[in-house]
């Protein structure tokens, strides 16, 4: 692929994206400054995450915010493909969909699609996919949801739930859109291409406007969703989009659970991680401490730096220190390796023990067919 082509798809992330082209490529709005200062209005808090602009893009969230200062409520929904175990990376929109649901105190949905990893992975079971979806929903609990408000939806435990909705997008979404979009072939099997219908239903589970916080590579289910929204009588769903995260082997697609070097999960040990990212973790430094110190490091593809920067340094001022020292060459790889290290095992040390927890609170989240 040359190095300035990238693909961006629902199941296939490659290359070194371009932010601002991907804005143009799939017809979403740039988050601006504007909508930055009435989120922070509303709330009264900046998130990190939209001040670095982790959240870089979105579909109407303008609107959302308009309708919820006139007294008119939204709801939230995400969810999670689980063919495999969680990842730090899966991690970035339930936080922020977490810090949304506080500040709106909204309910929220998150939908496990066990069936559509079962279509789009020839290695894995029907039974596998159910498996990891329990697994990946201890994750989700463990982040700190309000059990009042939030419900998991796993597609083959609530189909009688989902289905009723599903066929009532499935009718007005077509299979030429649907071919175009994807790029399915006559080899595509038809769950695949049935499946957008299936993760359009949680937009409608409530009557109310809703707002998802997703994976960018996500919003091609979603602009079909929106095109045949009004059409079932529907709000379109508005969408707030993260960028991809990096794996640990490097820029160019994304951290996948499938790639056990490059990637952190969330059940991982501190050996473990300590030893994945010395081994594994791309560098922005010099080949020798020499080099390093005379000409410094690059942190803008450093992918230890790019962590901190996404997840797991929130302070400003922290942060700034660590890019000028790495930058200026007083701060070395390895140094700044171990800063990430410690960061994220600090996180999972907590993390790990509230999702041993989440195993005795599964019962209160799992949503209940009507």
């Amino acid at each position: 692929m040359p190095a300035d082509e990238f693909i961006v798809t629902p199941w296939h992330v490659e290359g070194d994206i371009d932010y601002d082209k991907l804005i143009k490529k799939f017809g979403t709005q740039k988050i601006t400054q504007e909508l930055l200062e009435k989120i922070k209005n509303i709330t009264n808090e900046d998130h990190f995450m939209l001040r670095r602009g982790i959240f870089f893009s979105h579909r109407e969230m303008n609107r959302i915010l308009e309708d919820y200062e006139k007294g008119n409520e939204f709801f939230l929904y995400t969810g999670r493909g689980p063919s495999g175990h969680t990842h730090i990376g899966h991690l970035v929109p339930w936080v922020f969909a977490k810090w949304l649901q506080d500040k709106f105190d909204v309910n929220l949905y998150f939908q496990l699609t066990d069936d559509e990893k079962f279509y789009s992975k020839t290695n894995l079971t029907l039974e596998e996919t159910n498996k990891f979806a329990y697994e990946n929903a201890l994750d989700f609990i463990a982040l700190g949801f309000n059990p009042e408000k939030t419900k998991i939806i796993i597609n083959t435990k609530n189909i009688q739930t989902l289905y009723p909705i599903a066929a009532q997008v499935a009718k007005k979404i077509n299979f030429s859109n649907t071919k175009a979009t994807f790029g399915f072939t006559n080899e595509t099997n038809i769950g695949m291409i049935f499946y957008t219908s299936l993760q359009s239903a949680p937009c409608f589970i409530e009557d109310k406007p809703v707002l998802i916080p997703l994976g960018v590579d996500q919003d091609p289910h979603f602009r079909l969703t929106r095109d045949i929204a009004q059409k079932i009588g529907k709000q379109k769903p508005a969408l707030i989009h993260n960028i991809m995260i990096p794996a640990l082997t490097g820029p160019g697609g994304k951290m996948s659970a499938s790639d056990e070097k490059g990637t952190i999960y969330t059940t991982d040990t501190p050996d473990i991680v300590k030893k994945k990212i010395n081994k594994f973790a791309f560098s922005g430094g010099q080949p020798d401490i020499e080099q390093h110190r005379k000409l410094g490091g690059n942190p803008d593809i450093d992918v230890s730096y790019q962590y901190l920067r996404i997840f797991f340094e929130p302070d400003d001022s922290k942060l700034k220190k660590i890019y000028e020292d790495y930058k200026s060459g007083k701060l070395l790889s390895g140094e700044l390796k171990a800063i990430l290290i410690e960061k994220i095992n600090e996180f999972l040390k907590i993390h790990q023990e509230k999702r041993e927890k989440a195993k005795q609170q599964i019962e209160q989240f799992l949503l209940k067919n009507k």
